[in-house]
């Protein structure tokens, strides 16, 4: 079995009198920047979509009145 190496440090602090309030307050604002995964994508919106907009040729002759209520 062979051991890993150690990984690197993500952040490493070169002056010796930084306190521990900075280091944290460093911490936030580089953890607030995010850089994991991608956002989700928005979902489309369909209530004002062109397409919906458009109404379909209603029916002709006897009948077509109430076919016209009629799902397609």
């Amino acid at each position: 079995m062979t051991k890993e190496a150690p990984a690197p440090p993500v952040l490493r602090v070169i002056t010796p009198d930084t306190t521990p309030e900075e280091v944290a307050a460093v911490v936030a604002v580089l953890s607030a920047l995010g850089g994991g995964e991608p956002p989700a994508p928005r979902p489309r919106r369909e209530w004002g979509a062109p397409h919906r907009q458009v109404r379909r040729t209603l029916p002709h002759g006897p009948g077509g009145w109430a076919a016209s209520a009629l799902p397609r």
